[in-house]
């Protein structure tokens, strides 16, 4: 059974690391893709791929072409597409 991405205490990436594979990585913000099929914070769904921002804000060029949900920590920004 997949695992749900737990944000109770933050998020980590390196607690996921065996999940989820870093595809870019710039300044505080990174874009990560599910190789394991976690699962979405928000909704429960397996996801994509996942982007986490330390920004407080985020502009986004290209918006999803895909479902996607939000979700936030103290810290981070969550999107994850589906």
């Amino acid at each position: 059974m997949a695992e749900r991405l737990d944000l109770a205490d933050g998020f980590d990436v390196h607690d996921y690391r065996s999940h989820l594979k870093l595809d870019t990585q710039d300044g505080s913000s990174m874009y990560l893709e599910n190789r394991k099929d976690l699962k979405c914070p928000a909704c429960g769904r397996a996801f994509d791929r996942l982007f986490v921002s330390e920004d407080d804000r985020v502009t986004f060029g290209n918006p999803p072409d895909a479902p996607f949900c939000l979700a936030r920590t103290a810290e981070k920004l969550l999107l994850m597409t589906h």
